[in-house]
């Protein structure tokens, strides 16, 4: 990414959101390495390294204080945090009125299985923090739900929307830059847990002006500039958005694709850098 965004003509640093400091005698309020006591014109946040609930919660202050000062953070502070939040994410893609399947979020087990009776069918367990497929348990009984120490406390239930087709499961992973959809993969699995980390197979995927479409407008209900949106179709072909991720890993986009993600990135970023009248080289931090 540091390549490309050279390539684009920025002065990219990598610089590790902990390593930021909070100093109210600066200038900014804050202390990044490498840039003395100036601040960048721009923050591309790649990835929110895990830490405690403060350290995490200290990080995502140092993106807020960034944005208040007039740098351009992407993705910004309120995108990420409602990313983050899987019940954040549902509640704006409801909002904005975009298929989603139903989700529920209470923090006892009673609570849980009172859900899970109502239901009847399969619902889908998901750490509220969690990404890349870690965590997730398919509920279909009483006996599957986790106790509430193991959930730390919040049980994030959605229903269950994948279909078996062929022998394999598949759902779709499309990328959005500046509002526009770039890149989409299907990624398919003998498993229901279709993520590439956890050993899905990436592929192209065929141009879906709905689906296309779908994701553009989830990206703009969490306020997100750069994002990957998980979609699929359920068992009746209805298309339903899964959840949107604000720090997308993309090598296995990039492999079913052959698109080069981190020019992309680095394009649309400067863009709307250069939207804002910043300098012809302008000065980046590369966080994470």
């Amino acid at each position: 990414m540091l390549a490309s965004l050279r390539a684009a003509g920025a002065l990219p640093k990598a610089v590790k959101l902990s390593e930021i400091a909070h100093d109210s005698g600066s200038a900014s309020g804050l202390r990044i390495p490498g840039f003395g006591e100036d601040l960048p014109d721009a923050v591309c946040v790649r990835t929110m390294d895990g830490g405690s609930f403060e350290q995490v919660t200290r990080r995502l202050g140092i993106l807020h204080a960034l944005g208040r000062r007039g740098v351009l953070v992407s993705n910004n502070a309120p995108s990420i945090e409602l990313c983050v939040d899987k019940s954040a994410t549902s509640y704006r893609l409801a909002e904005a009125g975009l298929p989603s399947p139903r989700s529920f979020v209470v923090e006892t087990r009673e609570a849980a299985l009172a859900i899970l009776a109502a239901e009847g069918g399969p619902l889908v367990l998901k750490p509220l923090f969690g990404a890349q497929g870690k965590g997730l348990l398919l509920v279909r009984e009483p006996d599957d739900l986790p106790d509430e120490a193991t959930v730390a406390g919040v049980y994030y239930l959605q229903r269950f929307a994948g279909r078996l087709s062929e022998g394999t499961y598949s759902d779709m992973r499309i990328l959005v830059s500046a509002g526009r959809a770039v890149a989409g993969m299907v990624r398919r699995s003998t498993g229901w847990i279709t993520n590439i980390k956890q050993g899905a197979e990436g592929l192209p995927m065929p141009q879906d002006p709905e689906l296309e479409r779908l994701a553009e407008r989830a990206a703009a209900a969490v306020g997100a500039d750069f994002c990957g949106v998980d979609l699929l179709r359920d068992p009746s072909g209805a298309a339903q958005v899964i959840e949107v991720n604000s720090m997308p890993a993309w090598t296995g986009l990039a492999a079913a694709t052959g698109l080069d993600i981190p020019a992309i990135r680095a394009r649309d970023l400067l863009a709307a850098l250069a939207a804002r009248r910043r300098p012809d080289a302008p000065r980046l931090a590369w966080a994470g």
